[in-house]
């Protein structure tokens, strides 16, 4: 490895994180005078208080900041981040005024194509290179659905920072050992921005990430994993990024079946989500994030040992599979306790996030 890549990467975390630290409290006090603020109104959310919002414009200023200093800019990267700045104008204008969900789709689908159009596209599926006029949607799907992903898991203080970071931390392995440093400084960047922001966003939060946040980070994570030299190995650019970003997926596919199959719209909000369920299983905020964040280590570990050769490594990652698998099938098939019993045990912790 470069010592000098090295540099970079530790010096893009680090400025990342000590951005993000400084700055989410004055986005604190920009939400609250602009009116970003979580109301709370339904069942889903849990606080009893109006918490401020947007807390993602720090993490998106700590990560550009980090990316300009450290890392080259190249077409691909300009698309990525053209397309980041209209995700995160999108969720700071849905943190104000609570936008429908179909115009925020179709605005995430054009800031996809314009990253997709930039080169940011996936080339290799299961080992086989996809052909050009096939790359282009599957590439924007990918992105968009990710995006959205993201943004479902955002329900418990911490929660989507910390998987975020967990993620990305991941897939900082895989790049280094590529090796490609500009996706590994751009990881790094997203590490330290989620770090930074975690302090304020632990339960109890003081501020959240909204809709900013969230799909900023989404858009980043899914984008970054077909940049570069990512797109370039055949079983990188396929079973990686999956097993990375193991957690939203499986919980945005979830939660697309557990809506279609009710006749409702796969948009529509409901308290069905994996960590809502985690919550109905008896596990404290706290708790239940802690799973997550298991979880998604374990997903994160096998994307690493799954770029390397050996029985050994294909055994643990074989193992971790089964973990992850077993415990989402239990939470799958967990009962709902009915209304009376959701009332009777609601939690006494302080609020969480909630979109």
């Amino acid at each position: 490895m470069d010592p000098n890549f090295i540099v970079k990467v530790l010096l893009s975390l680090i400025v990342a994180a000590a951005l993000a630290f400084a700055v989410t409290p004055l986005v604190k006090r920009l939400a609250q005078r602009v009116g970003a603020m979580d109301v709370p109104k339904d069942e889903r959310r849990m606080h009893k208080i109006p918490i401020p919002r947007m807390g993602g414009l720090a993490i998106f200023f700590a990560f550009l900041i980090a990316v300009l200093c450290f890392a080259g800019i190249d077409r691909e990267l300009r698309g990525i981040l053209l397309g980041a700045t209209i995700i995160v104008v999108l969720g700071i204008l849905d943190d104000i005024l609570t936008l429908n969900a179909l115009p925020k789709f179709a605005v995430q689908i054009v800031a996809a194509v314009i990253a997709v159009l930039h080169g940011c596209r996936i080339e290799h599926f299961m080992g086989f290179r996809l052909a050009t006029w096939l790359s282009y949607p599957v590439s924007v799907i990918w992105i968009v659905a990710i995006t959205n992903a993201v943004n479902f898991i955002d329900g418990l203080d911490g929660l989507a920072a910390g998987v975020s970071a967990i993620s990305a931390g991941s897939m900082l392995v895989v790049a280094l050992l590529v090796p490609d440093y500009n996706s590994a400084i751009l990881l790094a960047a997203i590490v330290g921005a989620c770090a930074g922001f975690i302090p304020y966003n632990f339960n109890p939060a003081k501020i959240f990430m909204g809709d900013t946040g969230s799909t900023f980070l989404g858009f980043m994570l899914s984008s970054i994993s077909i940049y570069g030299l990512f797109k370039m190995y055949a079983i990188i650019s396929f079973a990686v990024p999956f097993l990375v970003l193991g957690l939203p997926i499986f919980d945005i596919c979830f939660a697309v079946i557990r809506r279609v199959s009710k006749g409702q719209s796969p948009m529509h909000a409901d308290r069905g989500h994996v960590h809502h369920r985690l919550i109905d299983m008896g596990f404290s905020q706290k708790q239940a994030v802690a799973i997550a964040y298991m979880l998604s280590a374990i997903l994160g570990m096998a994307a690493v040992v799954l770029t390397n050769d050996g029985e050994m490594k294909a055994l643990i990652f074989i193992g971790a599979v089964i973990v992850v698998g077993a415990i989402g099938v239990l939470v799958i098939f967990h009962r709902h306790p009915d209304k009376t019993e959701e009332n009777a045990k609601k939690p006494e912790e302080e609020p969480h996030e909630e979109n």
